[in-house]
């Protein structure tokens, strides 16, 4: 068995492709085939391009539905349900919010309660509809985007793409949203690093891989201070303040998708509302690292190795 890994940047990020395979030339004919399916999907659900139905269903906000295909319904109808479960801390309409903020100023500032107002205006799950194929913003000005959970969704669909094909081990890692099952050539379990918010460039501790997906969100590398007060780049759809008390959240769970999703909303619910969330949810685990660094985690979770 010979393993071959890929390096590319789509969707805005860094992928890693890792596939083992019978000989090399199927290895890379594997890594080829995964890299033009994140393509497609990039096609689908940027919101950089006019062509894409992401887009198209911003354009046409308020004005009238649009026929995407189901993949893409299924992926909103998926989000949706994430939104409802979380209480609104994931929202795929939430990306106007970014509009508030420039963390990379001099002297970084936090909006005025008037802009904050009208631009959460055009922030809401509840005014997303989807009937069938057919996905409406009802409110004038508003747009969605899969920023949150698409690297996740691509990985998955690059799983299933590869285990289809026969693939017995690999993968697939979008910017630290990542998935994995299978082993190593040398029988050993794959295994992805925790970094340590108070040093990102150490490994605070280990996770084995086994058929499972993680990922993870943090403030410690993307903050500003502001009156001695640190403000992660997350935003809170609801309020569309900087969440605030929290370093990092780590998920486990089936799937990529799902791990992407749930580390955004924990980490806008915070540790108790998280935690609580996420010991509701069959085959899912998370690792919170709160303010003042202390590590807190789901009732079952087992493995963790600390460097």
């Amino acid at each position: 068995m010979v393993k071959r890994q890929l390096h590319t940047r789509l969707m805005g990020s860094s992928f890693e492709l890792i596939v083992v395979e019978t000989h090399q030339a199927l290895a890379w004919d594997r890594l080829r085939a995964g890299v033009a399916e994140i393509t497609r999907l990039e096609g689908l659900l940027t919101e950089f391009k006019e062509e894409s139905q992401t887009s198209l269903i911003n354009r046409l906000a308020g004005v009238h539905p649009v026929n995407v295909d189901s993949e893409v319904a299924e992926l909103i109808q998926r989000c949706l349900y994430l939104s409802k479960i979380s209480q609104g801390a994931f929202d795929i309409s939430a990306g106007v919010l970014r509009s508030l903020y420039n963390f990379k100023e001099k002297v970084p500032r936090l909006p005025s309660e008037a802009n904050l107002k009208a631009v959460l205006e055009f922030v809401g799950y509840g005014s997303i509809e989807v009937n069938g194929a057919s996905v409406f913003l009802r409110q004038p000005g508003m747009r969605i985007g899969f920023g949150a959970i698409g690297k996740g969704y691509a990985a998955d669909k690059v799983r299933a793409l590869w285990k289809a094909a026969g693939v017995a081990s690999g993968v697939v890692n979008a910017s630290g949203d990542l998935t994995a099952w299978g082993v190593q050539p040398d029988g050993t379990p794959w295994k992805v690093g925790i970094a340590d918010p108070r040093d990102p460039a150490q490994i605070l501790m280990w996770l084995p891989v086994e058929d499972a997906a993680i990922a993870t969100s943090g403030n410690y590398e993307q903050y500003v201070e502001i009156g001695g007060v640190r403000y992660s780049h997350n935003l809170d759809p609801r309020t569309g303040r900087p969440v605030k008390g929290i370093k990092s959240v780590t998920i486990i769970s089936p799937s990529a998708e799902l791990s992407d999703g749930l580390a955004t909303a924990v980490t806008v619910m915070g540790p108790d509302a998280g935690l609580h969330l996420l010991n509701q949810l069959p085959g899912v685990h998370g690792i919170v690292i709160d303010g003042r660094d202390r590590v807190l985690t789901t009732d079952k979770i087992k493995h963790l190795t600390y460097a």
